[in-house]
């Protein structure tokens, strides 16, 4: 029998980890139809897309607020699918607050709910759990600690282990992506890597950019490589990288493991690409910088001391974070000097990044969630 899944993916990252689970599912059962929201990587798929997330991708309230009606816009056009072309299984990847909401209107309609990639409430609000199991009827999780969490809250869980085990390798050598990109093997290479949301772009690049000059300065021969998400376009980046032409920053459009695997140190926005780059092993350093009223209040919400993925994971500060007030080139450019040169301090922070591996399970991720998926469907769990 023929199945339809309806599944919504709020940003590059997801519509990567959605494009994964989909081609997972199509080994189980081939015949089944997918539509929902997404971006490239799910258009690439055959996955019929709705509504394309690279119209929505904000991060932070006021961000939200100003693009309050395309949002909504892209909420209603889904609503109205769940009505008109009725899903055997919501599968809601991510992007927690739009989601929560079209998975509420799902269970009025009597549809089965799927999460995956819990929202981080363990990290912030963690009261918003106990709510969570009138929305949903299943979570998939990505961290260990992160099962206990939901089943102690009452939320039907599992933990499926992480995808970007399984996604994040290179397909061609260093070598081939350095001629590819117009970058030597004799010169160091540091990645300028803004984020995958517009409202990131806008607010981060800047200042890696800034901060690339003040390198610049102390190391003359280093190179710049930026590689640019699908949920962003050449016109987010072009009219600010035409203000450091000095840089020659080389913006390419390619898988940016391919990119980190050329990069001696990277620069980069919070998010799914601090753990993509540190199951990578290259030394890095998160920054960050969101409106002030957005910063304003999420900071007294959140209730964990770093921000950044591989310091979440590893429990400590492996990569330093550069947040708001503090991400001043000056002092991004010294902490990207020291993992250039300082070998003692450059080979720690490797060692520490490769024990992240260890901590997200073993590779089938994706399967793992598809089977899950079928299990839902088919009335197992």
């Amino acid at each position: 029998m023929s199945h339809h899944i309806m599944i919504s993916a709020g940003e590059a990252s997801g519509d990567l980890h959605a494009a994964n689970l989909v081609r997972a599912y199509q080994t189980f059962a081939p015949e089944t139809r997918f539509t929902g929201m997404g971006s490239d990587q799910l258009r690439e798929i055959g996955v019929e897309l709705l509504v394309d997330c690279a119209d929505i991708a904000v991060v932070g309230i006021w961000e939200v607020i100003k693009n309050y009606r395309t949002i909504k816009r892209a909420l209603n056009t889904l609503i109205a699918a769940l009505e008109s072309d009725r899903p055997d299984l919501l599968i809601l990847v991510d992007y927690q607050e739009f989601n929560f909401r079209l998975a509420a209107e799902a269970k009025k309609r009597g549809i089965k709910v799927l999460f995956y990639i819990s929202p981080q409430v363990w990290a912030w609000r963690p009261h918003r759990v106990h709510g969570m199991g009138e929305k949903i009827d299943h979570m998939a999780v990505l961290f260990p600690f992160e099962e206990k969490f939901y089943h102690d809250a009452g939320v039907p869980c599992t933990f499926v282990g992480h995808p970007l085990v399984d996604e994040v390798k290179p397909t061609r050598s260093a070598e081939e992506s350095l001629q590819r990109y117009g970058l030597t093997n004799d010169k160091p290479v540091v990645g300028l890597f803004p984020g995958s949301r517009k409202s990131e772009v806008a607010r981060v690049l800047p200042i890696l950019l800034e901060s690339a000059r003040e390198l610049r300065k102390s190391k003359p021969d280093v190179q710049f490589v930026l590689p640019k998400a699908s949920t962003v376009g050449d016109d987010n980046i072009a009219p600010l990288l035409a203000r450091f032409p000095e840089l020659n920053v080389k913006d390419v459009r390619d898988k940016s493991y391919n990119v980190m695997q050329v990069c001696d140190a990277i620069m980069t926005a919070s998010g799914t690409a601090t753990l993509e780059i540190a199951l990578m092993g290259v030394p890095n350093a998160i920054v960050y910088k969101i409106a002030p009223l957005s910063y304003w209040i999420l900071k007294r919400m959140v209730t964990i001391d770093n921000i950044g993925l591989e310091n979440i994971v590893a429990e400590k500060r492996v990569a330093q974070e550069f947040i708001q007030s503090d991400a001043r080139p000056r002092a991004i450019a010294r902490e990207m000097l020291r993992l250039l040169d300082d070998t003692a301090y450059r080979d720690q922070m490797i060692g520490e990044l490769n024990q992240i591996r260890g901590k997200l399970g073993k590779e089938g991720g994706s399967a793992n969630v598809a089977r899950l998926a079928l299990d839902m469907i088919e009335g197992r769990v």
